[in-house]
């Protein structure tokens, strides 16, 4: 690190301690961010390759509004997300208003009443627990006679073939697999993992819908879960897929009869696809997406550093700091709440957008116990962007995600060092 650049960290008040000690961890790590470059550009030219089959044209930016018919950005658009998931349909909205509500729409699209729902890796994310009916929620699919098993992971986080072969039965009817670990301390599932459970469970019961929740997980390797079996993959466009320039949005892609019963749900019976303005809002849609892979590499850096340093100090981190990389979150189990608090603060004080803000722990709507939130975004709850979220019960465990560019990502973490120094937590 020079003179100039240094000077410049610490006038964002870190400390010279806290700048060499993460510099060092920085130094070891450039022949992972060199694969990362090499995935990132793979996928950069798949998007590219899409756009350009779809002869994008600036003509396809421009806005609907009212019914939104002969929309053909929105059109160009859902056939490029077919061609960069390799599947037959997509579904591409700003009416899909975050991911919650993508998978809300695939569940509820391709199940009926007497139908059952399983989950072969235990737990869904917390938001979806109202969703299903585990919690009982007005309106939940639980209300509209749509039952719900899980299998959980075994203790070292396999699949239990034998379990999940014993809980298929003749109502199952959709199979939804959770990519990433939610608010657990479980491995994220790679591409390769989930193709070996769908054929799993397509060989037990073929005609069961296989619908993968792959928030986090887009162009973080060079396949998505659509190209190993799965009929429907769904996620938001404030994560990846958006590149930070999303302001709302979600899709559904995958089988075209699946992602037909979704838009049917999403808008209306006899409607579907053929209605849904987007409001000037394909511009931003189709940069983001361009932008992505590029994105997504920097918040995987981002990740790979944070690992590698908080495992420095001994604390328990997934992944651990060498292990692949399957989505953009990195959990530090961070055992106590002042430091999970600590942390938190320290990437709020990094933010471009409200920086001089401090979180703290509320009852956020939907989760089981207090919840803290670092994000000082330029799109309200962009996980994609700089961000840190945890509930403040045992283990103890932060999430650390995204950062549009990975210099924002490594201020974020040095930052979050930084404030466990300065609550006498970390010793360096």
């Amino acid at each position: 690190m020079n003179a100039e650049l240094y000077q410049m960290y610490r006038r964002l008040n870190l400390s010279d301690s806290v700048l060499n000690y993460c510099s060092k961890i920085e130094d070891g790590l450039k022949e992972r961010f060199e694969a990362i470059d090499q995935i990132a550009e793979y996928n950069q030219m798949k998007v590219i390759a899409a756009m350009q089959k779809n002869q994008l044209s600036d003509i396809h930016f421009a806005a609907t509004t009212g019914y939104g018919y002969n929309d053909i950005g929105r059109d160009v658009l859902e056939a490029v997300y077919a061609d960069i998931f390799k599947c037959e349909a997509a579904l591409v909205r700003p009416s899909l208003t975050c991911g919650t509500h993508a998978l809300t729409v695939a569940l509820a699209a391709n199940t009926r009443p007497g139908d059952e729902i399983l989950s072969p890796v235990g737990k869904p994310y917390d938001t979806l627990e109202g969703v299903i009916g585990i919690n009982p929620t007005p309106a939940s699919l639980a209300e509209y006679g749509i039952s719900y098993r899980q299998v959980d992971l075994l203790e070292n986080g396999c699949f239990d073939y034998e379990g999940i072969r014993a809980a298929i039965n003749e109502k199952t009817k959709l199979v939804t697999i959770q990519r990433s670990k939610g608010y657990q301390t479980r491995p994220t599932l790679s591409v390769e993992q989930i193709g070996e459970l769908i054929s799993f469970i397509k060989g037990i019961k073929p005609e069961v819908i296989c619908m993968v929740d792959n928030c986090y997980g887009e162009f973080v390797q060079t396949m998505e879960p659509s190209e190993v079996g799965a009929d429907l993959c769904v996620g938001s466009l404030i994560k990846n897929p958006g590149g930070g320039l999303a302001p709302i949005g979600g899709y559904i892609v995958g089988k075209e009869e699946y992602v037909e019963q979704c838009a049917y749900r999403l808008t209306a019976p006899g409607l579907g696809r053929e209605v849904g303005a987007t409001l000037g809002l394909n511009q931003q849609f189709f940069q983001g997406l361009f932008l992505a892979p590029t994105v997504v590499a920097g918040a995987l850096k981002g990740a790979i550093f944070a690992a590698n340093i908080y495992e420095s100090f001994d604390y328990p981190v997934i992944p651990n700091g060498s292990e692949p990389r399957y989505d953009i979150i990195q959990a530090v189990t961070l055992k106590s709440p002042e430091a999970v608090i600590a942390f938190c603060q320290g990437i709020q004080a990094a933010a471009p957008v409200d920086s001089h803000v401090t979180p703290e722990p509320w009852p956020m709507p939907g989760y089981h116990s207090d919840v803290i939130m670092a994000a000082g975004a330029f799109v309200q709850g962009s996980s994609i962007e700089l961000s840190a979220d945890a509930p403040i019960q045992p283990p103890y465990a932060v999430y650390f995600q995204g950062g549009l560019t990975w210099y924002h990502a490594k201020l974020g973490i040095m930052m979050s060092v930084q404030k466990l120094k300065e609550a006498g937590l970390l010793n360096i």
